[in-house]
């Protein structure tokens, strides 16, 4: 059984089920599906062994010795919190087998800094309505969208209302508009005449307008396309073609515009963690479109199922380094000598959002402006 110790002007009392933790780690791992359904993977448990030789997580030089999780928090605030970086989290959060959901964390729940005899920090759970403990045959039944998201839950609201990728693979399947009712302009209020769609009367749909290619930078392979929202409407007349009245427009609805099922928003529910095998790609698009991206502005990376990336995955992004020409020592002045400068930390980005080939990832934090083509790698300690 292993020992833990809390902080010194803390209580020494600690009654986590039958008075002992056991200690394990559970990586909630989660794929999504084009569908916005979200497939959940099965736990990974490990036990932490006292004299382990991976150095521990660096605590946060102000953390808390106790939380008490409010609404409207985020797993990525709590674990900046406590953790230097973020991405360690499941190496200290302590689960209790006891409860259902355990990975999951809600408001009310008082989490508690301890320590392994080893002098390892670890995050218990100390009560709240999230540490109820079964009796019997009986769970405790929360539902798990009461949980706190791990990512602003209101960002990514914003972004999956109006998608902004088309994948390669969709664009001979997807329904498309194939003429306007009475010569009328595509705009809100007016009909237009869509193939494709196998929907009743009243399903919506999102219009998107086909925009620039999104390219691999590592083999020039087209990977999907930007999709430019236009709008929304709903199947007023079942047929082939069906009629959709549009009800939302942001500019005017063209013959071969796509149409794409409204999605639906996406639990983010899943542990940050850096991915477990080294990974490197690039930015390759961001959704706006804006040349200079900061925090909370979702943009796709050049990796995906493929790279055995998934959602939670946390990544460092680094400014690309200039190739400068070196003035003072660098040669005469027809050889001058060419200097290929470092890439620069310069944010981290989480993705919530996988394909075979690429990722939509958020901007957690930004030390400044990122562009597109700079480089996401694993995380450094």
């Amino acid at each position: 059984m292993l020992k833990l110790r809390k902080t010194t002007f803390r209580s020494a009392a600690l009654v986590v089920g039958t008075a002992f933790v056991t200690v394990t780690l559970s990586t909630s791992l989660a794929q999504q599906s084009r569908s916005g359904e979200l497939a959940h993977a099965t736990s990974l448990s490990a036990a932490a062994a006292i004299g382990q030789t991976q150095a521990p997580p660096v605590l946060n030089p102000s953390h808390p010795d106790t939380y008490v999780v409010e609404r409207g928090d985020t797993l990525w605030d709590i674990a900046a919190m406590f953790l230097r970086d973020p991405w360690y989290w499941p190496e200290i959060w302590q689960i209790n087998p006891q409860v259902a959901n355990p990975h999951l964390i809600y408001p009310g729940d008082i989490l508690s800094l301890a320590f392994l005899d080893d002098g390892r920090p670890v995050v218990i759970r100390e009560g709240g309505p999230g540490n109820t403990v079964r009796l019997g045959p009986r769970i405790r039944v929360e539902p798990i969208e009461e949980a706190i998201p791990t990512i602003p839950f209101e960002t990514l609201r914003a972004f999956l209302s109006r998608p902004s990728i088309i994948a390669k693979s969709e664009l001979e399947t997807l329904p498309y508009v194939v003429a306007h009712r009475d010569g009328l302009m595509g705009a809100s209020g007016n009909d237009v005449y869509v193939r494709g769609t196998d929907g009743g009367v009243g399903s919506q749909y999102s219009v998107v307008h086909g925009g620039e290619a999104l390219v691999d930078p590592d083999d020039d392979t087209v990977l999907g396309y930007e999709g430019i929202y236009v709008g929304s409407g709903a199947t007023r007349v079942v047929g082939d073609p069906s009629t959709l009245r549009l009800v939302e427009s942001t500019r005017e609805t063209l013959i071969g515009d796509y149409l794409l099922d409204a999605e639906d928003v996406l639990p983010a529910n899943f542990l940050p963690r850096a991915p477990e095998a080294g990974t490197q790609g690039q930015i390759i698009s961001v959704v706006d479109g804006i040349s200079l991206i900061g925090q909370y502005q979702v943009v796709v990376i050049n990796r995906g199922v493929n790279h055995g990336i998934e959602p939670g995955h946390v990544l460092s992004a680094y400014r690309s380094g200039e190739e400068i020409i070196d003035t003072v020592r660098g040669g005469g002045m027809l050889n001058r000598e060419k200097v290929q400068l470092p890439d620069e930390l310069a944010g981290t980005i989480m993705v919530f959002r996988s394909f075979e080939r690429m990722s939509y990832a958020l901007v957690m934090e930004a030390e400044s402006e990122l562009q597109v083509l700079d480089v996401v790698r694993n995380p450094e300690s």
